[in-house]
């Protein structure tokens, strides 16, 4: 199995867009991020009308989000596109997008919790796309956002983690694909499912009940989606929430429940969701994970 298609690298002078696809937002909230690569990384920062829109909670309406989006996926100058920041409102729009410029001169689309919808249309399609910090958290770790950099522009990068006590043992190798779990679970049944199999699944979420992390986990479970992964990758779960009647199970104990019949490596704590560490995960492209008791290793073997 080989990486999806690559969009070419960022180099210095290019342009690269913001845009908004879910919640709304102040745009000062981003300054400093237009700052950071128009000077560290040497590219214009275009900023898009969604990002200062509003509408209700959404960062203005669907119509004001897609074409936006449609604008810079179309415009063979812009060579990456940010979201702003998540929220909910991608999988309301990702139907409608005309992805073919986009085929025809594709570029990085970068973000991370509701815009999972998109990367799961992108993984479908067959491109990369990056699952990393978006503008609105470029100031909560200085670290992940060179490591974002580091993918954009082509740089070999390996991750290297110490193992917890919940790791199951192994090594496996596929395409990444994954991320926040509510929204993975509810690509289930649309044209934006992504196929599991043979795959390495990363998930995270936040603010989520422990049974309704469990009820998301049963769903990717009897639609096939764990059974045969080549490993699976268990970000942070921040903010999980407990009823007044306690479910009687940790997150940890809930995913090792519903994975223990299958033999594939498993870690647990990698620094990827909402929490200030957040590293880029390249969805589409083929890597390998080995999990020991000592460390675990995310390997990307095939840049191209």
């Amino acid at each position: 199995m080989n990486s999806l298609i690559s969009p070419p690298n960022l180099k210095k002078g290019d342009k690269v867009a913001i845009v908004a696809l879910a919640s709304k937002l102040n745009p000062d909230d981003i300054q400093s991020a237009i700052n950071l690569m128009q000077e560290n990384w040497g590219v214009e920062v275009i900023v898009g009308e969604s990002v200062s829109a509003t509408y209700y909670g959404f960062a203005g309406t669907d119509e004001i989000r897609l074409r936006d989006f449609q604008q810079q996926l179309d415009n063979q100058e812009i060579k990456a596109v940010f979201s702003a920041r998540g929220g909910y409102g991608s999988s309301r729009i990702i139907d409608a997008v005309d992805f073919t410029e986009f085929k025809k001169n594709p570029k990085w689309i970068i973000g991370f919790s509701d815009i999972t919808a998109v990367h799961g249309q992108l993984q479908v399609m067959g491109f990369q796309s990056l699952h990393a910090p978006m503008p609105k958290t470029f100031t909560r770790d200085y670290d992940s956002v060179q490591k974002l950099e580091a993918f954009l522009f082509g740089k070999d990068i390996n991750y290297t983690i110490p193992s917890k006590p919940f790791n199951k043992q192994g090594v496996g190798a596929g395409q990444i694909v994954g991320g926040n779990l509510c929204i993975f679970a509810h690509l289930l049944g649309s044209q934006s499912e992504v196929d599991t199999d043979g795959k390495i699944l990363f998930i995270e979420d936040i603010s989520e009940y422990l049974y309704n992390i469990d009820r998301m986990l049963v769903q990717l479970k009897r639609a096939g989606k764990l059974k045969n992964l080549a490993g699976l990758i268990v970000g942070d779960f921040s903010d999980v929430k407990e009823n007044d009647d306690p479910f009687g199970k940790t997150f940890y104990e809930i995913i090792a429940e519903h994975t223990a019949e299958y033999n594939y490596p498993i870690c647990y704590d990698f620094p990827v969701g909402h929490e200030a560490i957040n590293w880029t995960m390249p969805c589409g492209r083929y890597a390998s994970l080995s999990v020991d008791n000592e460390e675990v290793r995310l390997s990307f073997n095939d840049f191209s």
